[in-house]
């Protein structure tokens, strides 16, 4: 049996690496909707683009 202090610490090492899996996954989870909700963006403004010279094309017709 070992010292008490080295199970606490033994525990606390257990316990810090579970909370560092925990946030690691919220971050990453995150930043997968920012760059989602970002490359949207980036899609429509591309889109938006687009219409905007094809009516500038059809007008100089």
């Amino acid at each position: 049996m070992f010292p008490i202090w080295i199970d606490i610490a033994i525990g606390g090492i257990i316990i810090s690496f579970i909370m560092f899996l925990k946030t690691a996954h919220a971050e990453r989870k995150q930043e997968v909707r920012f760059i989602e909700e970002h490359g949207e963006a980036y899609i429509k403004r591309i889109e938006d683009e687009k219409r905007k010279k094809m009516v500038s094309q059809l007008k100089n017709q």
